[in-house]
């Protein structure tokens, strides 16, 4: 199981690491609009995240004759989606630090031009202007910037793995209906 996980986490991780240092790449190359650059990144994720399917069933086939029960699939899925975005987290953090670390600078003042261009009310865009503020001194810290990417890639993670479970469920159940 253990080989599983890795080979299958690595691969993932690699593949959302390739396209992650593209779109990091595309994206400080066109501060007015990052759409091309998230849908990159989110991309690569989808990608990456297909593995903890692959994993899934190669478990099942492989390893445990056929069968897998909801719980396993979705564990072996769970840790697949961990290492990946593990993986997605130190690579981030190489990002960060080594090549792109204006990167809160430019991206806050790209948030604060979008809203002053948006016609909201003083007030508002004080309380805007002030999270953003707080946004770019947090992001000083590391651990922030850990806890922050990991909450921007873990949670789809975690979908990924129910819906494969469910999907390698429902397919063990139609297979053993016929």
């Amino acid at each position: 199981m253990k080989n599983i996980i890795l080979k299958n986490g690595l691969i993932g991780g690699l593949i959302v690491a390739l396209f992650s240092g593209i779109s990091v790449y595309v994206h400080s190359k066109n501060l007015e609009d990052a759409t091309l650059s998230y849908i990159i990144g989110f991309t690569g994720m989808f990608i990456g995240f297909a593995f903890t399917f692959v994993g899934m069933k190669q478990y099942r086939d492989t390893v445990n004759n056929g069968i897998i029960t909801f719980g396993k699939a979705f564990t072996i899925g769970l840790l697949i989606a961990l290492l990946i975005s593990t993986i997605y987290v130190l690579v981030w953090l190489v990002e960060l630090y080594n090549f792109y670390p204006d990167f809160m600078e430019k991206y806050s003042a790209m948030e604060i031009k979008n809203l002053q261009s948006s016609g909201i009310n003083a007030v508002d865009l004080q309380a805007k202007f002030d999270e953003i503020n707080q946004m770019k001194e947090s992001y000083k810290n590391p651990l922030f910037v850990i806890g922050m990417t990991y909450i921007e890639i873990l949670p789809i993670g975690i979908v990924f793995s129910l819906i494969s479970a469910l999907i390698i469920k429902l397919i063990d159940i139609l297979k053993n209906n016929k």
